[in-house]
């Protein structure tokens, strides 16, 4: 590059002789001398340093003739010798006024802008550029805004001089003499260490109001920064002295607790680490650790930032069972007796719990086994978590991974991080204090995944017995050994679950309650808590059969008990305030009449049996998350082209089970209504609607009942009212196994439904519904849809 400036910007004054050459007349051509990384302004003194021969000898025939050469700036700081397109278009006319020769060949002048100008086209590249000039004057539009503008700019520059310690105070004065706004938005512009893009804009601009409201927002920008460098060079040397007194003071400190014969605090502190790890029985490898950083620690002072990160670290350290455990309590029939007393029913989990107490019995070092109870809301999973543990004589620690999104809540986080903490599954074993507890986790089919992680990933290596021996906390960032921990997990549905930690755990389904189920629940386990919660005594009240039946049936609607319990409550409530006001009389007994004045108006409605002799009605059974429940298909059809219209919010699963149902009864229509027309098909519209159409419905277990209506339709014989089905239908008119077969038995039940047609598949699902239940409905086991359309229409 040619030439670039040793100085910044100063004030100065030309002699006579250059002044009145500054003020002679452009003529049409001038020598171009390149700059490097800086911009001239007019008006403005600028030193510069040439060093390149074409350089030098430009400023040496400028000499000898009216001193007067073009400056312009280069695009490319990089290229040495830039050509007439590495430069820009805008630059100054200059006059030398000073030229010194250095001993090693270069120069240094100094040079007197004087006007904006625009360079082009160039009519000479060697010895050096020459160019054509065109002035270019400012454009000055005098107001208030260019008075104010002038007043804000040398303000916020005086301010900027003030705390910036390149910039002499003289210019401050030189600033405030200006009254010419286009020379003071010059002078500013040529003092600031902007970019040279910054610069060149600012030359460019010729409205002198554009370019100081431009130059306003600059020097606005590096007020900024300015401050906030005071403003952090001040907190620094704040706490480098803060730092430095509590040193000193330390020091002190010591030399008089050495007087005094007093121990070193940091030393006892040391000291009662040491025995901590000495009493916790850490294994090698976590000794190994707990030494490294208590050595450390010992050689750093209690200000450093690293002693609270490796203080806290050797505590969670010590804190953690390594070798402390509970011994088992391997008596089976103890084990019964608890789980009878604090659940009813739940004969698989219990089962399961005592086939590993056997086990554990024959074959100590068994691993604990990693169960999953899925079912709904209300049935007792959680609970049961603690009844286990109860049991087997452990202790329990419940963990919530419900809408937990990162991987470091499981895993921990890494000790580089500030606040860095382990993550839960050692922070409760911690809790705990023994390595063998029961971990309840609850809720696992709700954790999530962001940009932080994925916690079900994490899960994978705790609930997998080939590698939780070896699980490795990020904070610890040592190996626990997690095999002697039972791990449950609860979830109500399993389709939110990874399959890989699915494959980890062994699933126990928990269906809904019946409802004699609930009444006994009621009867010894709600009833008597609910009576003590609210203060009353066994004495002062009694819940009759029919009244529990009352509030099953007429105030609750789930698959569990959450809610029963809650209506129980109210109850107890509301005698518990007779009581206290001393209108209660004796004993009192709670039958349906007295449950229903208390609980008030009825707030669920049981689904009654569709009665009615329109044709293409059918029931079938849909399962839910909270249970059982009657689904009514309806089919109707209305002249038209053969269109199919699906409503009632259904899935895409559940639509194309209808077009299936459709498409199998219009290839078998002959078998199901002999006398209808070949052309009904073509000529009509058909609509199928479910009801409920607020709620979302999906699945493919209302094939049977959808191709039943249908058939229902063409034939015109309208569905028996006493029957419900369930069950998928494939075109060629098999019919498939479908799941939830207890609870939507149970929903056709309390429905007044007598007979259930189920896949023929399913039978063996049905030795699973409580004998006292199957024995109030008729299965029929179908395997092709004919069979079902056969049972199902009234003859």
């Amino acid at each position: 590059m040619d030439s670039h400036p040793v100085l910044e910007v100063v004030e100065s004054e030309l002699d006579a002789e250059d002044a009145i050459r500054a003020s002679e007349p452009l003529p049409d051509a001038l020598p171009v001398l390149p700059l490097r990384e800086t911009v001239t302004f007019p008006e403005t003194l600028t030193p510069l340093a040439v060093g390149q021969e074409r350089s030098i000898k430009l400023v040496n025939d400028v000499l000898g003739a009216n001193r007067m050469l073009a400056m312009v700036a280069a695009r490319d700081p990089e290229d040495e010798e830039p050509g007439p397109k590495g430069l820009y278009e805008i630059g100054v006319v200059g006059v030398v006024a000073r030229m010194l020769k250095v001993p090693d060949g270069t120069l240094r002048v100094l040079v007197q802008g004087t006007q904006r100008v625009r360079l082009g086209p160039y009519v000479a590249e060697e010895p050096y550029l020459v160019a054509r000039i065109a002035e270019l004057p400012d454009v000055v539009e005098d107001g208030t805004e260019l008075e104010a503008l002038t007043r804000n700019v040398q303000r916020t520059f005086s301010e900027i001089i003030e705390q910036i310690p390149y910039l002499p105070e003289e210019l401050q004065m030189a600033v405030a003499n200006i009254d010419d706004p286009a020379a003071l938005a010059h002078l500013i512009a040529g003092a600031l260490r902007i970019s040279t893009e910054e610069k060149q804009e600012l030359l460019e601009e010729l409205n002198v109001v554009a370019r100081l409201r431009h130059l306003s927002q600059i020097l606005a920008r590096e007020l900024e920064v300015v401050q906030l460098g005071t403003q952090i060079q001040s907190q620094v040397e704040s706490e480098i002295d803060k730092g430095q007194r509590e040193f000193f003071l330390r020091q002190q400190m010591k030399a008089i607790q050495d007087e005094l014969g007093e121990g070193d605090e940091q030393q006892a502190e040391v000291n009662e680490l040491r025995e901590k790890i000495e009493a916790a029985k850490l294994p090698e490898h976590a000794r190994k650790a707990a030494d490294r950083e208590l050595s450390r620690l010992e050689k750093l002072p209690p200000a450093a930032a690293e002693h609270g990160v490796i203080r806290t670290y050797l505590e969670w350290l010590v804190e953690l069972p390594w070798s402390v455990q509970t011994e088992d309590n391997l008596d089976i029939a103890h084990a019964r007796e608890v789980l009878d007393a604090d659940h009813y029913d739940l004969e698989k989990v219990k089962d399961r719990i005592l086939e590993y107490l056997a086990v554990r019995k024959l074959k100590p070092d068994s691993p604990g086994p990693i169960l999953c109870f899925v079912g709904p809301p209300g049935v007792g999973k959680t609970s049961l978590g603690r009844s286990i543990a109860r049991a087997l004589g452990r202790e329990f620690e419940r963990i919530s991974v419900g809408g937990v999104r990162d991987e470091a809540e499981i895993r921990g986080h890494r000790r580089t991080y500030i606040g860095a903490m382990p993550g839960t599954i050692v922070r409760a074993l911690r809790d705990a204090g023994s390595r063998n507890p029961v971990f309840m986790i609850d809720e696992i089919d709700k954790m999530g995944a962001d940009f932080r992680g994925d916690p079900a990933s994490a899960m994978l290596e705790v609930l997998d017995p080939a590698q939780n021996d070896s699980f490795r906390d990020h904070y610890l960032d040592l190996e626990y050994d997690l095999s002697e921990v039972m791990f449950i997990a609860t979830a109500n549905v399993l389709d939110t679950v990874p399959g890989p930690l699915q494959d980890r755990m062994e699933t126990i389904e928990l269906a809904g309650y019946t409802l004699e189920e609930k009444k006994h629940i009621a009867r010894r386990y709600l009833v008597p808590r609910q009576i003590e919660a609210n203060g009353l005594k066994s004495s002062q009240i009694e819940f009759a059969d029919p009244a529990l039946a009352a509030i099953v049936e007429e105030y609750t609607r789930e698959a569990g008990v959450r809610n029963l319990e809650r209506q129980i409550g109210t109850v107890c409530r509301k005698v518990a305030r007779e009581v206290a006001e001393g209108r209660g009389n004796g004993k009192v007994r709670i039958s349906a009449k007295r449950a229903r004045e208390l609980l008030g108006r009825r707030r669920v409605f049981a689904e009654q049996r569709r009665r009615t002799k329109v044709p293409g009605v059918a029931t079938g059974l849909a399962w839910t998350p909270t249970g059982g429940d009657v689904l009514f298909i309806e089919a109707t059809s209305m002249p038209g082209s053969g269109k199919l219209t699906i409503t009632g919010q259904l899935g895409d699963v559940m639509k194309e089970s209808a077009q299936a149902a459709l498409s199998y009864v219009r290839g078998h229509w002959r078998e199901v209504a002999p006398k209808l027309d070949e052309e009904w098909f073509a000529e009509h519209d058909i609509h199928i609607h479910v009801p409920a159409g607020a709620v979302p419905k999906d699945g493919p277990s209302a094939g049977v009942a959808m191709t039943v209506a249908l058939a229902s339709l063409i034939s015109g014989r309208p569905v028996r009212n006493d029957v419900a089905m369930t069950g998928e239908v494939t075109l060629t008119g098999q019919v498939l196994p479908i799941g939830g077969l207890k609870e939507k038995s149970l929903a056709a039940q309390r429905a007044g439904i007598k007979r259930v047609l189920v896949p023929e598949r399913n039978e063996g699902d049905v030795a699973e519904i409580p004998e006292h239940e199957r024995s109030e409905l008729e299965f029929v086991y179908v395997d092709e849809v004919t069979k079902a359309i056969e049972a199902a229409l009234a003859s």
